[in-house]
C-alpha cells in the first residue's frame, strides 16, 4: 500500500486540525453556558470522539456498517486494567498494549467477517461481538471477572512500580509520571489522544490509501472486475478501526480503573452508529460532532427533572407554566431517548448527510455555495459497498 504523503498537508487541512485542537481544548470554557463544564463529561466526550471517528475510518470510508465495535472497546478496557494489575499505573503501557491487543482481535474478526459485505458483513460483526459479551460475561470470568468486572486491588504485583515508585496506603490510581488522571488533567490527557487521532485521520482521508477506501465504496464489484484486490485495504481500514476503538476504551480504564462486560454489548456498538450518522459519514468533523451530542443528551437531558423545569419556566404564567413543564418533562429525564430519537428522526429526514450537511448548507446560503453543498450531500449519502 502506498502512503505517499501520508505526512504532508495542505493550508486547508492545517487551518482544520488547528481550529479542532482550539475548540477540544477550550472545551471547559465554551461549556460552560451549556452546564456540562465538567470534567468526567469532558472525559466522555473526547473518549467517544476518538471512537467515532475511528468508526468512521471503516464506515464512512468503505461503506462497510459494524455493528461489533463494542467488542474492541471492551477489549481495550480490559486489557489496559490488567496491564495496571501487572505492571504499572503509568497510562502509557496500558494504551499500548489496548491498543495493539485491539487491532489483533480485529484482525481476527475481520479476517472472517470481510469475506461478506452489505447486511451480511454487519450481521458477523453483531455476532462476533455478542459472543466476545458472552464471553466475558460468564465464560472467561477469571479473566474478566464477570458481572462483577475486572477492578484494581491492593494485593495486585505491580511489578515496574514496586520497583521504582514507592508503596502508598489503599488503591492506587492511573498516574502519568505523578500526574493523576482525573478531573481536568484527566481530560487534558484524553484530548490530546483526540486531537493526535484526528490528525492520523485526517492523513488517512487525505492519503492514496484513503482513496482507495473511498473506490470501494463507491463500486467495489467494478474494482473487482478489474482484478484489483479490495480485501487487504478494507481488513486494514477495519484493523485500524478496531484500533481507535481499543484505545477509547483504553482511556475509559485510565480514567476509571475498572472494566465491565456491558461495555461489549450490542447497545454500545449501535450507539456507535447513531453517533457517526448524527454527525456526518464520511466526514471529519462530523462523528465528533454527534458523540458529543449523544453524551450531552445522556448526561444532562437525563439529569432534568420537574424541579429544574419549573425553575427554567417560572416567568410564564402559572397555569401555562404547569401545562409547558408537563409536555417538557416527558422529553427530559428518563425520556431523554424521546428526544434523541426525534433529533435522530429530523436529522435523517432532512439532513442525509448528517449535522455537517446542516452546517454546509447553512455556510453555502451566505457563501453562495449551494452547489458544493449538494455535491457533498450525495457523496456522504453513499454509505453502502456495492453487491
Amino acid at each position: 500500500m502506498n502512503f505517499q504523503g501520508i505526512f504532508s498537508m495542505s493550508r486547508k487541512d492545517l487551518t482544520t486540525l488547528v481550529i479542532f485542537s482550539i475548540v477540544v481544548l477550550a472545551l471547559p470554557i465554551w461549556l460552560q453556558p451549556f452546564g456540562a463544564a465538567y470534567p468526567d463529561l469532558m472525559q466522555k466526550f473526547a473518549i467517544f470522539g476518538i471512537l467515532a471517528i475511528g468508526f468512521n475510518v471503516l464506515f464512512g470510508l468503505t461503506g462497510y456498517l459494524s455493528f461489533g465495535h463494542a467488542a474492541f472497546l471492551g477489549v481495550g478496557s480490559y486489557t489496559a486494567v490488567w496491564t495496571f494489575k501487572l505492571f504499572s499505573m503509568n497510562p502509557i503501557p496500558a494504551l499500548l498494549f489496548a491498543v495493539i491487543l485491539s487491532g489483533l482481535f480485529a484482525l481476527l474478526i475481520g479476517y472472517v467477517s470481510l469475506r461478506r459485505s452489505g447486511i451480511y458483513f454487519s450481521i458477523l460483526t453483531l455476532a462476533f461481538a455478542q459472543m466476545s459479551y458472552n464471553l466475558a460475561y460468564s465464560v472467561l470470568t477469571p479473566i474478566t471477572n464477570g458481572e462483577t468486572g475486572l477492578q484494581l486491588e491492593a494485593s495486585d504485583p505491580r511489578v515496574l512500580d514496586s520497583m521504582f515508585v514507592s508503596e502508598q496506603a489503599g488503591l492506587p490510581v492511573s498516574n502519568f509520571f505523578g500526574i493523576e488522571m482525573s478531573g481536568i488533567p484527566g481530560f487534558y490527557f484524553c484530548a490530546i489522544f483526540l486531537i493526535l487521532g484526528f490528525f492520523i485521520t485526517q492523513r488517512i482521508f487525505a492519503s492514496p490509501f484513503g482513496m482507495m477506501l473511498r473506490g470501494i465504496k463507491s463500486n467495489q464489484t467494478r474494482m473487482n472486475y478489474t482484478g484489483f484486490n479490495t480485501r487487504p485495504y478494507t481488513l486494514t481500514a477495519f484493523v485500524i478501526s478496531g484500533m481507535y476503538a481499543g484505545l477509547a476504551g483504553g482511556l475509559m480504564a485510565v480514567t476509571d480503573p475498572l472494566a465491565g462486560a456491558e461495555r461489549m454489548q450490542w447497545t454500545a456498538s449501535g450507539e456507535i452508529v447513531l453517533m457517526t450518522i448524527l454527525g456526518g459519514v464520511g466526514t471529519l468533523v462530523g462523528p465528533v460532532v454527534g458523540a458529543w451530542l449523544i453524551k450531552y443528551f445522556e448526561n444532562i437531558f437525563s439529569s432534568f427533572n420537574e424541579n429544574v423545569l419549573h425553575n427554567l419556566f417560572a416567568f410564564m404564567p402559572d397555569g401555562l407554566e404547569n401545562i409547558v413543564v408537563e409536555i417538557t418533562s416527558m422529553f427530559v429525564g428518563e425520556g431523554w431517548h424521546l428526544t434523541l430519537g426525534l433529533v435522530f428522526v429530523l436529522v435523517v429526514t432532512f439532513l442525509p448527510g448528517g449535522m455537517m450537511e446542516g452546517f454546509r448548507r447553512i455556510t453555502s446560503m451566505f457563501g453562495g455555495g449551494g452547489g458544493d453543498g449538494k455535491k457533498a450531500k450525495s457523496e456522504d449519502t453513499q454509505t453502502q459497498p456495492a453487491e
